[in-house]
């Protein structure tokens, strides 16, 4: 995982570089030097390429994990005509250069150089080629063309804003804009764009019948299994050391727990590397180490203490690019233990975002008034991804220098589970797969996830143990301080005023207002703003405003 950032010229002539009233630079000079804002996600290498007669400069920020030796950006083809740079990991890409060597001599530089390959041969149809998570900016110099494009679930970050004269800018983190943009946006998941930069065409490639109508396929639990077991297997490779977060809830520890048994088909004594962060006492500690235990993980812990986290959040917010509660909370133990998973020489870790969203596991949900309407919110809870878990994981990794991947977000894997009908996977009513297996007879969120594994991956306590959000496992004393402190830094008088400084998105507490402030003098500006999504339960449900997983009256029930 890297950064990328591009100029397109909106007329193909060259840029005038002055900023602002101040010293005036080259093209390349202004390049390099935005993107130096982002170098932080790429510490191995940084590649630059102008065609400065046509106004365009791209900039690629490398961390090298496939492809080491060649795979250094931006890529170029044979004839010079074709210029990418592109972030992320595109999974299927071995078995799409075995297509490619049966036409003609191809070996790749790396999985992302298949794109340019694909380009050449199907144009902007490759997008219905490629698997993975990605970000990335292409040239054709022959017709002054360019296509940008996001995986289905934003996990790959990626902008895109305007300067004064009207060129178009692509980065993959807004920090690299703001300064020079009169206007930034998030660039959409699922969708592309192409064209000339005055006339760019924007068209969703991703598009499934779950997005639009209520599912009524039953859940296939050994189907189910197999698609996870699948999408972890695509995701462990890399030329690299490799690890996993284990936080002790059921999603990380599947996710550890399969990619130990696959590592060890061609090496019996494999251990993985896995991680945990919390305060002294946490209570996702016990249970990551009972799972680190069962499958002979080499674990290790990270104890933070609070005034050192609390020291951070200046620069969680500015690494993070947003002012919403819940991920700022819940990214400060996050940013403590990438970096110290980055001292131990790991480059890539697993994790387990997504199953939340695409199984119903926030507490929440089981105040969900209907089948329908669980639907409906689980397609807006992916559909939102790339504002909250996306962001903050892949934000939180790459700070450090650290590539984070999900399996729970394979593409097909996300297409089988919210293609189950919802009864299946709705929380809070007797589950009809209890029947079929001698299972806890308990009405807990994720239930089909929990039975398609409920043999021998993993101690039955932890399979069964209820969602416990990630800010609240590392320590319940961590939101009641961070809340607490962040109160303290707003008097009554500037919180009485949040609509007047703040009318976009005003801020409903004074925790909320001192991350908005904060976000403010970093990010100055309606635009940038406007790229945020505050995540919220549903109020009109009767849940509670504060996202806490321990503000739902559900939580801690059925604890034996």
């Amino acid at each position: 995982m890297c950064g990328i950032f591009a100029i397109f010229s909106c007329d193909g002539k060259c840029i005038e570089t002055r900023l602002h009233q101040g010293s005036k630079y080259t093209l390349r000079e202004l390049a390099y030097r935005q993107s130096g804002r982002q170098r932080h996600r790429g510490p191995d290498s940084t590649g630059v390429k102008i065609i400065a007669e046509d106004g365009v400069a791209m900039v690629h920020e490398r961390l090298r994990i496939v492809g080491v030796k060649d795979g250094d950006q931006p890529f170029v083809s044979d004839d010079g005509n074709i210029v990418l740079v592109a972030n992320g990991e595109i999974y299927n890409y071995l078995e799409l250069s075995a297509e490619i060597a049966k036409r003609r001599p191809y070996k790749p530089k790396s999985d992302c150089h298949i794109i340019l390959e694909l380009y050449q041969e199907y144009g902007i149809d490759l997008l219905k080629h490629i698997t993975g998570m990605f970000a990335f900016a292409l040239y054709d110099k022959r017709t002054q063309d360019i296509l940008i494009a996001r995986d289905p679930f934003g996990i790959i970050p990626m902008y895109t804003g305007r300067d004064l004269q009207g060129n178009l800018w692509v980065a993959s983190e807004m920090k690299c804009l703001v300064e020079c943009c009169k206007s930034v946006e998030s660039f959409p998941p699922g969708k592309a764009q192409y064209g000339p930069v005055q006339e760019l065409k924007t068209w969703k490639y991703f598009d499934q019948p779950w997005q639009h109508e209520i599912p009524t396929r039953k859940c296939d639990l050994t189907a189910l299994r197999s698609q996870l077991e699948s999408a972890v297997r695509t995701h462990l490779h890399c030329d690299v050391h490799l690890g996993a977060l284990l936080s002790g809830g059921v999603d990380s520890s599947l996710i550890a727990s399969i990619a130990t048994k696959i590592m060890r088909e061609s090496d019996p004594t494999y251990r993985l590397k896995t991680f945990s962060v919390g305060l002294r006492g946490a209570p996702d500690f016990e249970a990551a180490r009972k799972v680190a235990k069962s499958i002979d993980s080499d674990h290790k812990e990270l104890i933070f203490e609070i005034e050192e986290a609390l020291d951070g959040i200046r620069d969680i917010v500015y690494h993070l690019e947003t002012y919403d509660v819940t991920t700022v909370r819940c990214s400060l133990p996050m940013l403590f233990l990438a970096r110290y998973i980055k001292s131990t020489g790991i480059k890539m870790i697993l994790s387990g975002e997504g199953a939340d969203e695409i199984f119903g596991g926030y507490l929440y949900f089981h105040k969900a008034p209907s089948k329908e309407e669980f639907h409906w919110e689980l397609v807006k809870r992916v559909h939102q991804l790339h504002n909250s878990d996306c962001l903050r994981a892949n934000k939180v990794a790459m700070a450090k220098g650290i590539e984070l991947r999900v399996p729970f977000l394979d593409t097909a894997f996300v297409n089988e589970v919210m293609s189950i009908r919802p009864e299946d996977k709705i929380p809070g009513k007797l589950n009809e797969f209890c029947g079929s297996k001698t299972l806890p007879n308990k009405q807990l969120e994720k239930y089909v996830l929990r039975a398609a594994f409920a043999d021998d991956y993993l101690p039955s306590d932890v399979l069964w143990r209820q969602k416990e959000q990630f800010s609240d496992g590392v320590g319940y004393e961590w939101i009641d301080t961070i809340r607490q402190v962040a109160t303290d830094h707003v008097t009554d008088e500037e919180f009485a005023q949040a609509a007047q400084k703040f009318p976009y998105n005003t801020p409903t507490t004074k925790e909320a207002y001192y991350y908005r402030e904060i976000f403010e003098h970093q990010f100055p500006g309606e635009s940038p703003a406007k790229t945020v999504v505050k995540w919220v339960p549903r109020l009109d449900w009767g849940c509670p405003e504060d996202p806490s997983g321990r503000a739902q009256a559900v939580h801690q029930i059925n604890k034996d």
